[in-house]
């Protein structure tokens, strides 16, 4: 009975260990889950938001792995190019630590300027093209409501910005960002409330290494205004319009 005892712990153990060792290893290589804390990418993402991002969509490098426990490397290994307006998923220099999700807005070479709250690149201001107020009820029951445009990038891509202090906000006025070769300038969807490159000294430009991976699809998104255990809530908690959303 012993000997069936620690034959059955074992197998257990084993069962275990593969188990995790497969679940790193897709995570390394194939997709992996984040959640959105902060409300910089509304109204791309909102808060509660759970979505994968694809590790492989520009390669791989120390911060592909769980952790940014990979080799020690410098660049990436089968490098790919992110495009203008890719949603990426970064660690945050300088510490290199803190998962940051912002859009590609500056390639290597650019230079990227807000003058007024309207974005410039390469010298050419980028079309934006005011729409119908962003609104959504907060989880205090407020009424969120903020300026709303189109903007299309210099490749054709689109995606939708907000400003909630119109073209007055703290970095709606910026220097020139001359973007350095091997770099990556990145900004939030949500102009006046996101720290990204246009604070140097918070984020800066994000070197391509620190790349995590591509935001693909929202597979999961919650209001707040349930608990886990709170099962009776969850039909008014989800945000059934947004599940398998996919990331433009």
């Amino acid at each position: 009975m012993s000997k069936g005892k620690a034959g059955g712990t074992w197998e257990t153990i084993k069962t275990v260990f593969y188990a995790m060792v497969i679940a790193g290893f897709v995570r390394t290589v194939a997709f992996e889950p984040f959640n959105i804390p902060s409300g910089s990418m509304i109204p791309t993402l909102l808060i509660g938001d759970y979505l994968f991002v694809s590790k492989y969509a520009y390669g791989y490098s120390r911060h592909s792995a769980p952790f940014s426990m990979g080799p020690a490397m410098s660049g990436r290994l089968a490098e790919k190019v992110p495009e203008r307006g890719d949603v990426v998923v970064f660690k945050k220099p300088p510490e290199h630590k803190v998962d940051y999700i912002k859009r590609v807005i500056g390639l290597p070479g650019d230079r990227v300027q807000v003058i007024r709250g309207l974005l410039h690149i390469n010298g050419e201001p980028v079309k934006r093209e005011r729409v119908d107020d962003f609104v959504e009820f907060t989880r205090e029951g407020n009424i969120m409501r903020a300026p709303q445009y189109i903007e299309t990038l210099p490749n054709g891509r689109q995606h939708r910005i907000i400003e909630y202090a119109g073209d007055n906000g703290i970095a709606d006025n910026t220097p020139v960002y001359n973007v350095p070769a091997g770099h990556y300038f990145m900004m939030g969807d949500n102009r006046d409330n996101s720290a990204d490159s246009r604070f140097l000294d918070e984020v800066g430009y994000v070197p391509a290494e620190n790349l995590v991976g591509r935001a693909e699809v929202i597979f999961f998104s919650g209001d707040g205004s349930a608990s886990w255990w709170e099962v009776w809530k969850w039909p008014w908690a989800i945000r059934f319009a947004r599940l398998f959303d996919g990331i433009d």
